[in-house]
């Protein structure tokens, strides 16, 4: 069965995956950013701007494994052509045959289960060749042949890869790209039409994010059920006694667990579960949509670690002040980097009446407002129904059926009877049954979920994110590139901005968002 090729923003080193490619050259040196990967003893001499790896080349081998990496398993590969006399198209097919070796020996490898539980291995690789590689200044031509070389590797070897770019201008690039050759997307029409929806929603302005435990659980943390089995094992509960806890409702559970184990070492379980560590793809596909409403229920830092590393930082309420214009993520309960702040317990939901009813109303305010995309939520939350029940109440539009639908709630599994309790405030489209496969198993269709995820992704993009970077000069058709003369123009007339009136600055933050200065 054929994989997929996902697009996106992320740092290799953090993104959950089984093998992550990384580029070097005859020395076998790294840039310093792939340092943190490489275990110790594959270091053999570091300094400021990076390592060289143990080993050496043998004739002309050109890809290495590096055992060692923890979960990961990392794979060098040389992508400094020798022969620096090659015209461009030569230089770019010699990285191309570098790609398709170490795809193939990465399938060489046998992977019995992919990390935390994903249907298939998924790789991860940089844009090869843009750094040392000499293809800096090709990077239009680049994407164009590089794309279908990843894709024809995932349709032999059927597993995953996600090329993962860092720069805004790359990222809206390989989008356009994509969006011209058709980009893979193996989806039910259904699921199609829905991310064209949710496409235009985010370009417009109009959608919301909320993140349920499910996107977490992708990055080898625990859900609700299974962090309270996790605690009922440290308090020492007999088989009989776990048996029982699982059939009360969880803040009863949690507050029973509490008595046991005593509030201040719960609490420091949590924090030390939920603390910083290697995000998944969901994650950081979420965490590239451009959205600036962001709400979860999650403790983790994850989503936030996903923004950060593609340089758009989030504000966490209630801990930060939401800043004008920057994207913020509200945490409706708690934040495992702020202990006291945690709410598990029954104890804990009612000690935090007001302070709770406060945020509540943030996303009260979203589902008014705004269209909000729920992602890895059973919607079976005590917090969401109420907020829901409250929001419903509030509106009185004379025709009820006039009225519009405040969400999409994106199920990994087909429920009708949970989907007809939501019917009159969200759309519930499942991954599986009337939009998907109805014999999917539950990994299945959360990697369909990261692939409608990598859609939207696409769809919602900015098309003229990198009109203005000179690397990708190659893509532009001769009307773009007549713009893209006249806007330089504009933006060398404004200089550096000093002393700019309030007109001249918001041309170059326009100018820089089309990809001036990314060069």
């Amino acid at each position: 069965m054929s994989g997929h090729v996902f697009v996106v923003g992320a740092d290799l080193t953090r993104l959950s995956c089984d093998d992550v490619v990384v580029p070097t050259d005859r020395s076998r040196r790294v840039t310093a950013s792939w340092v943190p990967l490489l275990p110790a003893d594959a270091v053999a001499a570091q300094d400021e701007d990076g390592a060289c790896v143990t080993g050496t080349w043998y004739g002309a081998e050109r890809v290495h494994e590096v055992p060692g990496c923890g979960d990961r398993r990392a794979w060098l590969v040389d992508t400094v052509d020798p022969d620096g006399s090659r015209d461009g198209e030569r230089g770019l097919s010699w990285l191309l045959d570098g790609a398709r070796e170490v795809l193939a020996a990465v399938a060489r490898r046998e992977v019995p289960a992919p990390a935390h539980g994903r249907a298939r291995r998924l790789v991860g690789l940089p844009a090869l060749g843009t750094g040392w590689g000499g293809a800096a200044g090709q990077r239009g031509a680049l994407l164009q042949q590089l794309l279908p070389v990843l894709r024809q590797a995932a349709a032999e070897h059927g597993y995953d890869i996600a090329l993962v770019l860092r720069r805004p201008s790359d990222l809206a690039a390989a989008q356009r790209v994509r969006r011209g050759d058709g980009g893979g997307w193996r989806l039910p029409e259904a699921l199609a039409a829905l991310a064209e929806d949710l496409g235009r929603r985010a370009r417009e302005g109009e959608l919301a994010v909320f993140l349920g435990a499910g996107v977490s659980a992708a990055a080898g943390l625990p859900t609700w059920e299974q962090l309270l089995a996790e605690l009922a094992v440290r308090a020492g509960l007999d088989e009989g006694s776990r048996a029982g806890l699982s059939g009360l409702p969880p803040q009863d559970a949690a507050a029973l667990l509490a008595r046991v184990l005593g509030r201040d070492e719960l609490t420091a379980y949590v924090q030390e579960r939920f603390g910083p560590g290697s995000y998944s793809l969901a994650h950081a596909l979420v965490a590239a949509l451009p959205v600036r409403e962001f709400v979860t229920t999650n403790y983790d830092p994850l989503v936030e670690l996903a923004a950060a590393d593609i340089g758009r930082p989030m504000r966490v309420l209630p801990f930060e002040e939401a800043a004008p214009g920057a994207p913020w993520l509200l945490k409706l309960h708690g934040d495992a980097a702020h202990p006291d702040s945690v709410v598990l317990t029954r104890e804990q939901y009612l000690e935090f009446g007001d302070h709770r009813s406060a945020l509540a109303g943030v996303l009260q305010s979203l589902l008014l407002t705004r269209h909000v995309l729920f992602v890895g939520t059973s919607m079976l939350d005590d917090d969401l129904i109420r907020i829901a029940h409250q929001v419903r109440t509030v509106l009185h539009v004379p025709d009820p059926a006039e009225r519009r639908r405040s969400g999409t709630v994106l199920a990994l599994q087909e429920d009708p009877v949970r989907a007809r309790l939501w019917e009159r405030d969200v759309e519930t489209v499942a991954m599986t049954g009337a939009a998907g496969a109805a014999d999917a198993s539950p990994a299945e269709a959360a990697r369909r979920l990261e692939v409608l995820l990598d859609l939207l992704g696409c769809l919602s993009s900015r098309p003229t994110g990198y009109l203005l970077d000179p690397a990708y000069r190659g893509l532009l058709d001769e009307e773009e590139a007549a713009l893209a003369d006249a806007l330089a123009d504009a933006g060398a007339a404004l200089g550096g901005g000093a002393g700019q009136s309030w007109a001249g600055q918001e041309v170059l933050r326009l100018l820089r968002e089309l990809g001036q200065g990314d060069g």
